[in-house]
């Protein structure tokens, strides 16, 4: 019974967020376009479903995926599963090895299930006449995010400031971007933004919360957040190294005589 009137009550914020965008797009419409409602119908039951699903996708991510990825985090830190028989020492960064894999794993698969990247590969396959693949955008896009969150993991555990990390990556984004196809630099950069999503930011951002709070050491506030740059700034790179070794050997098929 609970779980039902928490339901209402997040379809009812739901409602209230969504609200504005419609007023902004349906007063656009009759206001400054001053033009009928093509399929008035279609639109407003879209927009109930999306309300309906938004609630029921939000209480699941309450319900499920928060305390999920902060219970893992906890697990996979708990001294007696990282140092076995050596319980009562210091863990070194080498230590967590399995939370690194599982950093790795649950940033490549909750990518992959990101409606919003799904959403951007099949515009990007229907906008390039099919030269952009709708798979190998998604797999390019989801190694990025792995690696980021991996590496993200690992600052947390090791206590290294931010800062080191993010200026690095952009310098090396700027790099690959002098010399990164044309075709694909908007979109790699679009890439890093759609990662940071609903399926992602809610596993990611319980993961760095759980795991902060369990390594000794580490603040929630100081150390738990920043995952999600690290979502957003290795999808960039990992695009255009994508675009860029397919250049290349676009390049030298051409080159090697039949």
């Amino acid at each position: 019974m609970q779980t039902f009137i928490d339901l209402i009550f997040t379809i009812g914020a739901t409602t209230k967020d969504v609200l504005p965008i419609a007023i902004i797009i349906f007063g656009f419409q009759l206001l400054v376009l001053r033009k009928p409602i093509a399929n008035l119908k279609k639109i407003v039951s879209g927009f109930i479903l999306v309300l309906l699903g938004l609630g029921f996708f939000l209480e699941g991510l309450e319900a499920a995926l928060f305390p999920l990825g902060k219970l893992m985090a906890v697990q996979l830190t708990d001294p007696s599963f990282i140092l076995g028989e050596n319980t009562g020492t210091e863990a070194a960064w080498w230590d967590y090895k399995w939370v690194y894999l599982f950093a790795f794993a649950i940033g490549f698969s909750t990518t992959i299930a990101e409606p919003s990247l799904l959403a951007v590969a099949i515009k990007a396959n229907q906008v390039s006449a099919g030269s952009i693949g709708i798979w190998g955008l998604r797999i390019a896009v989801a190694i990025g995010v792995a690696i980021g969150i991996a590496l993200g993991v690992y600052r947390i555990v090791t206590g290294t400031p931010l800062y080191w990390y993010i200026i690095t990556g952009y310098v090396f984004v700027v790099i690959q971007t002098l010399y990164a196809p044309r075709l694909i630099i908007a979109l790699a950069y679009d890439s890093g933004g759609v990662t940071t999503s609903t399926v992602t930011v809610p596993l990611v951002a319980a993961l760095g919360l759980g795991l902060s709070s369990t390594v000794p050491g580490r603040s929630p506030l100081l150390d738990g957040f920043g995952l999600i740059a690290f979502a957003s700034l290795f999808p960039i790179m990992s695009v255009m190294a994508y675009a860029q070794l397919s250049e290349w050997q676009a390049r030298r098929s051409k080159q090697t005589p039949k």
